[in-house]
């Protein structure tokens, strides 16, 4: 796999059940494949805001995905990301030693 072409999003998203399915269906009924998922509650929120990062590929139509993505109701913001060194990066280097 090449790390050319690939985006990190960083959602910040409302911390409740379903939030990570409502953004999974999302991609998917788009037709577009989640190379990687993380998420972790933001401190100081006390639960109620989770960060939610994905590792994509870009395509034509990820533009298309980001907007359907900020007019979810959990969704609070999204900011797009180079992949070079962002947690999957180091992820990637931890499992290769």
């Amino acid at each position: 796999m090449t790390k050319q072409g690939r985006s990190v999003l960083e959602l910040t998203v409302n911390n409740h059940a379903g939030v990570m399915s409502h953004v999974c269906g999302l991609f998917s009924r788009r037709g577009y494949n989640l190379e990687g998922i993380m998420v972790m509650p933001i401190e100081g929120t006390d639960g109620a805001q989770s960060r939610m990062w994905l590792l994509v590929n870009e395509e034509d139509k990820l533009n298309q995905v980001i907007s359907q993505t900020e007019k979810l109701v959990d969704v609070l913001c999204i900011v797009r990301h180079p992949v070079e060194g962002s947690i999957f990066t180091q992820m990637e280097e931890y499992f290769r030693s």
